[in-house]
């Protein structure tokens, strides 16, 4: 078996966007806030997909001297992975990481305004003790609020950089647009028709126009929060 800090490139998840027989090994993300086939790590990221580096000492020699951050805090741990929806920024430079069509991971350029703020979908609600409420979101991020009843689960927020307050609730409901993030229609934009809850182990399902999916798959977004190489229609 192989060290813990790398991959076989045969075995790597299908969302990177790298050649698999150029080298028998990549770098393997650290445990963190995505899944490891949701995000990648950034010595792969700078190297490999951006070009702004040659080399891995290259890429450590751009962390310490302060040139990364990712959602607008200062990162220098080479194996941090970066991951869906989050703000990559390198020097002037910033990125954002969405899905294409094929279910890659891609790093959007985008503006300096557009990097001041995320969207977070809401993966689940837990009680604290007081009878505040946490929303877990899909990044691994934890935010506290007071009124349980305005959020729900499969909700999105937009919130700030780095501060994370929450700016905008964007709400799972008919006719919201929907970002996908799994399925034969991974990274397109579509408006839900219908959700539809099973009462059994089945998992809930999503209707569009065309389709349908199940309710994993969907990441809401809004007309006013968008997404770079996403068509968002009226």
């Amino acid at each position: 078996m192989g060290s813990s800090h790398h991959l076989k490139r045969l075995n790597m998840p299908r969302s990177w966007a790298l050649p698999r027989k150029t080298s028998v090994w990549v770098t393997r993300a650290n445990a963190g806030p995505h899944a490891l086939e949701m995000c990648m790590p950034l010595n792969v990221i700078i190297r490999d997909v951006l070009k702004f580096a040659k080399n891995s000492r290259e890429v450590r020699s751009i962390l310490h001297n302060g040139l990364v951050k990712v959602d607008g805090r200062l990162v220098r741990d080479a194996r941090r992975g970066v991951g869906l929806m989050d703000v990559l920024t390198l020097g002037d430079i910033n990125y954002r990481c969405l899905l294409d069509s094929n279910g890659k991971l891609r790093y959007h350029q985008i503006a300096p305004s557009d990097a001041e703020w995320k969207l977070c979908r809401i993966d689940g609600k837990s009680t604290l003790k007081g009878g505040k409420t946490q929303l877990n979101l899909h990044d691994g991020r934890c935010i506290i609020i007071d009124d349980a009843k305005a959020y729900s689960t499969g909700d999105s927020l937009q919130i700030s950089l780095p501060e994370q307050q929450i700016m905008q609730h964007i709400p799972f409901e008919d006719g919201a647009p929907a970002y996908l993030i799994g399925g034969s229609h991974v990274g397109t934009v579509a408006r839900i028709k219908e959700f539809i809850v099973k009462r059994s182990s089945m998992p809930n399902e999503v209707e569009f126009d065309d389709f349908g999916t199940v309710a994993q798959y969907v990441f809401i977004v809004g007309k006013d929060t968008p997404l770079p190489g996403l068509e968002v229609g009226a």
